[in-house]
């Protein structure tokens, strides 16, 4: 495994991508609401990708034909925007990558779409919360079990469950690069974490079961009891000063 540290003027690059990634995710954030459709928030990815003079991560990765991923409610990942609309009570998960300057960055947040029930709302908020035990993990001298295992004990915990088939990566000038980073492990193990290392953490969290299948659009992945899935993920810095997210507006 080679795993690339970044120098200081290379986490600034990455930084300039992850500003446009949060944009993009604000933006999606104003705009989540019954009756938008999953292609109309594209477009506005699209537009603003635009408009920085930056491009989709996505488009055209192992053929993947859109330029986010918006998956909704049993949706856990790699869902491919059209003309399904929003609908009141659903819970949307969007992915957004973008490239400046040949560099990456990469981060997810799950909407409610209008009022969500009570049980919709917590696997969110665990979700999210779950993504910070991981981030506080991301320090000099760490090893990448602990950040794992941080998120896996949180969840489980909460009477949810960790997706195991997909996995966080680290990122720079390719969208994925090593090491892999999942969201479940034992802490302790796996390769220590230095200053310079640069991942983005994804947990995907499911209300049920673990399993997940691929539906025959050959991208989307759904939770193979139908239940609830929610996915934040941020691109983070282990620095002298400790875990910086990159992808924050």
């Amino acid at each position: 495994m080679t795993i690339q540290y970044k120098s200081p003027r290379q986490i600034e690059q990455i930084r300039k991508a992850g500003k446009i990634v949060a944009e993009i995710l604000d933006l999606i954030s104003e705009n989540v609401r019954p009756g938008v459709t999953t292609g109309e928030l594209e477009r506005l990815a699209v537009e603003r990708l635009e408009r920085r003079e930056a491009r989709s991560a996505f488009l055209g990765y192992q053929g993947f034909p859109a330029n986010i991923c918006v998956s909704i409610d049993d949706e856990v990942v790699h869902g491919i925007p059209g003309n399904v609309k929003l609908a009141e009570g659903q819970i949307v998960s969007v992915d957004v990558g973008a490239v400046i300057g040949g560099y990456f960055g990469d981060s997810a947040k799950t909407f409610p779409v209008g009022k969500i029930s009570a049980d919709a709302g917590r696997l969110v908020e665990v979700t999210e919360k779950s993504l910070y035990k991981g981030i506080e993990k991301c320090v000099s001298g760490s090893r990448l079990g602990d950040l794992s295992a941080a998120i896996q004990s949180f969840v489980e915990a909460e009477g949810f469950s960790v997706v195991r088939d997909l996995v966080g990566h680290g990122i720079g000038k390719k969208m994925h690069e090593e090491p892999q980073v999942p969201n479940f492990g034992d802490a302790g193990t796996g390769i220590e974490l230095k200053e310079g290392l640069v991942i983005a953490i994804e947990p995907m969290i499911n209300a049920g079961g673990h399993e997940v299948r691929v539906l025959s659009d050959g991208w989307t992945v759904v939770t193979a009891d139908g239940s609830l899935s929610a996915h934040f993920e941020h691109t983070v810095a282990v620095t002298a000063n400790g875990p910086e997210i990159l992808t924050l507006g």
